[in-house]
């Protein structure tokens, strides 16, 4: 009995570390900015500009971007994102599938969004 639960306890740990993580630092497809994404509260992750091509575009270094993005399926976060071109926040979205991470702006519920492309940055 001990050792079946050890090892179901092994397998679920095993399975935790296997888990998608999009923490990191993230560069858009298009070269234009990088997004850091790190933990804020429990299992949500925030977004924050780390880098910009045009400074003195809207945006700056450091603001966050992506609010409260909690587990929403299998390697997707949903919660709350702003656009600093418009100043105006919508349904966010994310999802991973290996080092690519794809992000969303939606309106009327997910019917209308906008997305972007990144890579891991190295």
């Amino acid at each position: 009995m001990t050792r079946a639960l050890l090892a179901g306890l092994a397998i679920l740990a095993a399975s935790a570390a296997m888990a998608a993580d999009a923490t990191g630092e993230w560069t858009r497809d298009d070269g234009a900015a990088r997004i850091r994404f790190s933990t804020c509260g429990g299992d949500a992750l925030c977004g924050f500009i780390a880098w910009k091509k045009d400074p003195k575009g809207p945006g700056k270094i450091g603001e966050q971007v992506f609010f409260d993005m909690k587990p929403n399926g299998a390697d997707s976060w949903a919660g709350t994102a702003y656009n600093p071109e418009d100043g105006k926040r919508y349904t966010g979205k994310l999802t991973l599938s290996g080092d690519h991470l794809t992000t969303a702006g939606c309106v009327f519920g997910g019917l209308i969004c906008k997305s972007f492309g990144w890579s891991r940055a190295r």
